[in-house]
């Protein structure tokens, strides 16, 4: 969709060149803000942007050389949707720096998810949270994401996730 631009702050397509910075960030917030066990096999997942980037789009927020935020959008049916249904796009390991909180980097983002949604005829953009991303989850209500219990589900690990949908 090429790049938007506020405040200084680009958001784009991930460029290979970016990859190892996206994952060390997904990395940083996911296992460093205590959302997932350091010894979990999804780590590696998190880490692993080239794998994403195959199969599904990964965006970044980024202002000169930094590196502020990142997420990956997935299509129904791809490799990267866990819970995207017939007609929903899904997003999926939303990470911003600690120096970006506050800058309305993650909006931005998720602003970009739902405009995508809406260009490709999508009728609705779903995500999972966790209980420990409280953050994350008043943007999602503010934005207008709304809690569908009957689709959450828990890890193997047994950590539980909820599952939000925006309408659109």
């Amino acid at each position: 969709m090429g790049a938007d631009q506020r405040d200084g702050v680009v958001i784009r397509d991930a460029e290979v060149g970016d990859f190892k910075a996206v994952g060390d960030l997904t990395v940083e917030v996911y296992v460093g803000e205590g959302h997932v066990n350091p010894e979990s096999l999804y780590v590696a997942e998190l880490a692993d942007t080239a794998t994403r980037a195959e199969s599904a789009e990964i965006l970044v927020a980024v202002r000169d050389e930094d590196m502020l935020g990142s997420l990956t959008m997935a299509r129904p049916g791809t490799p990267f949707a866990d819970i995207a249904r017939a007609g929903e796009m899904e997003f999926r390991m939303l990470a911003v720096s600690k120096a970006a909180r506050g800058l309305g980097v993650g909006t931005a983002l998720l602003n970009r998810v739902i405009d995508t949604a809406r260009a490709e005829g999508f009728e609705a953009v779903v995500l999972t949270t966790m209980p420990t991303m409280q953050d994350a989850r008043r943007m999602y209500d503010r934005l207008g994401f709304t809690h569908v219990p009957e689709r959450d589900w828990r890890t193997m690990a047994g950590t539980p996730l909820t599952v939000m949908r925006l309408a659109l």
